[in-house]
């Protein structure tokens, strides 16, 4: 990033897996003059600072966002909305402020009215992350090779924009520049609908019998552990992403729903082609992200 585009001071506002790795990229291409902190646990606070992340932290988000040229939200969604209050009178003018949020229209409705005039307000989204949540699971690495997805209000400054996507290609991302629902449609499907069909897998073998679960554990193929790993994933971020999501997720839920009584119809008349013809089809998706190098 070049001086003009670097921020002078960035607050980070929650230091977990994203919050943490975007200071460690940050740090590693130099994209701002001071780093801040702000966290409401003190352990976290505390495991951040020994780590290194910030030249400063605070439990106080007033006294982190004072005078710095971006924000950047990295607590989960449901909490954006108090965030957004406790912050709005300290903002500093010209300053920008972003999240990484994995829903973008409740993030428009629960931040939005709290960015003041004169602070410019550019969602996004870097599709990236781990099973693994808390400031020491944070990595510069993270985000090279991703998608960054920015969903900025109509009117929003283009210069603003342009930084933000600046700062995460710096970080190693591609950019897209979408509409806050078209963002919600496409992640119920690749992200959001799949974290909870591993959440209710999981959930299904932990129901059974203490000897049928011992041995779903010994003899776990591939599936299933990635199964588990995905539902391994932070609860209070993905419980927040459901609930701020529902309409979307609901509407891919009730489709999958009709697409698996249509398996199930056809494993029960024995229909291999049909059985076949389906995978085949879904075989190509694989291709596509391999292809893509997003796989």
């Amino acid at each position: 990033m070049s001086d003009e585009r670097k921020f002078e001071r960035i607050a980070i506002i929650g230091i977990g897996l994203i919050g943490s790795s975007l200071a460690h990229a940050v740090k590693r291409h130099d994209l701002a003059g001071e780093i801040v902190i702000a966290e409401k646990s003190q352990e976290a606070l505390d495991t951040a600072m020994r780590l290194g992340l910030a030249d400063r932290g605070t439990l106080s988000i007033p006294s982190a966002v004072r005078g710095a040229d971006l924000v950047m939200v990295c607590t989960p969604v449901g909490a954006f909305a108090e965030v957004g209050q406790v912050m709005q009178d300290h903002l500093s003018p010209g300053a920008i402020v972003s999240d990484v949020g994995s829903v973008k229209q409740s993030v428009v409705r629960d931040l939005g009215p709290c960015i003041p005039e004169g602070v410019h307000f550019v969602p996004g989204h870097p599709i990236a992350g781990t099973e693994h949540s808390g400031p020491e699971a944070g990595f510069a690495e993270l985000f090279e090779g991703r998608w960054c997805i920015l969903t900025p209000p109509p009117g929003t400054d283009r210069d603003a924009i342009e930084r933000i996507a600046s700062l995460w290609r710096t970080c190693g991302m591609m950019i897209e520049v979408m509409d806050a629902g078209h963002h919600d449609q496409v992640l119920a499907v690749t992200s959001h609908l799949p974290h909870l069909i591993a959440f209710t897998i999981v959930g299904t073998a932990t129901d059974l019998g203490e000897h049928i679960q011992q041995e779903v554990i010994k003899f776990a193929a591939s599936g299933f552990r990635d199964f588990t790993r995905i539902a391994a994933s932070d609860p209070t971020m993905w419980r927040d992403i459901f609930l701020n999501n529902r309409e979307a997720l609901l509407e891919v839920c009730g489709r999958m729903s009709e697409d698996i009584a249509q398996l199930q119809r056809a494993i029960r008349w024995g229909e291999g082609e049909k059985i076949e013809a389906l995978i085949r089809r879904t075989r190509e998706i694989r291709r596509k992200l391999i292809d893509a190098k997003q796989a």
